[in-house]
């Protein structure tokens, strides 16, 4: 049995992560299924060290999850019910697989009532080297379509991630942390349908993103058919 190491991190906060994908037209998400239990599934996450601040151990648990630095990462809400975790009906199958590997008073710890600061982050999933955490059995991109019941209240979280990512969409265009370097309007068009889950009129969004004054358009994009052939885009540098 070995300790945990609690003296390093502030007691009752911690952070959980959203970490969001795109492809194949599908926004995704990055979701841990646990060693206990059957199909028990949770967001990644992890403590804050007593020597870092909020921020900093956000890209750590980062960097700890998805090998990647440098990825969009912002704040959205912070969850502090007072029946967080303490009284969750998974807090009981955690406690005594993790009392097996650490010491009681560990997990105890480990299965108190945590104020959580959610963060979510952009990645493109090509880039992306999941990493499993210790009381993992896998790391799976999901379909957003298709989370299932998380521990705790990690549904909840995902939601307003969600919510969140879908307000600043527009405001700060962060949809190119999930496009390639180059990509069409089509493919704008697409990663918008999948954030927002409804279809867009290609016209009216054409103009509407045109209009933000961001994009900058290249050679068109080889097709075999040049009249048909559509213009390439990237953001433009700042």
């Amino acid at each position: 049995m070995k300790e945990f190491g609690t003296e390093k991190y502030i007691a009752n906060l911690s952070i959980d992560c959203v970490i969001f994908g795109y492809e194949n037209k599908e926004l995704k998400v990055l979701i841990a299924k646990k060693k206990i239990g059957e199909g028990i599934w949770n967001l990644p996450g992890g403590y804050i060290m007593k020597t870092e601040s909020i921020e900093n151990a956000a890209n750590r648990i980062l960097k700890e999850r998805t090998n990647l630095e440098n990825i969009y990462l912002e704040q959205f809400r912070v969850f502090g019910n007072e029946n967080r975790i303490i009284k969750s009906k998974y807090r009981e199958l955690l406690l005594p697989y993790i009392t097996q590997k650490y010491n009681e008073a560990d997990a105890e710890w480990i299965t108190d009532r945590f104020i959580c600061i959610g963060f979510y982050a952009l990645v493109e999933i090509s880039k992306v080297n999941p990493q499993v955490g210790e009381l993992d059995e896998c790391v799976e991109w999901i379909n957003i379509k298709d989370i299932p019941e998380m521990m705790h209240d990690h549904n909840e979280i995902l939601s307003y991630a969600l919510e969140a990512l879908q307000q600043n969409l527009d405001r700060k265009l962060i949809g190119f942390n999930l496009l390639a370097e180059t990509f069409t309007m089509k493919e704008v068009q697409e990663l918008y349908e999948a954030v927002y889950d409804r279809p867009f009129a290609m016209n009216n969004f054409q103009k509407k993103i045109l209009d933000l004054d961001v994009l900058e358009r290249l050679e068109k994009k080889f097709t075999g058919a040049q009249n048909k052939a559509p213009y390439l885009y990237r953001f433009k540098k700042a």
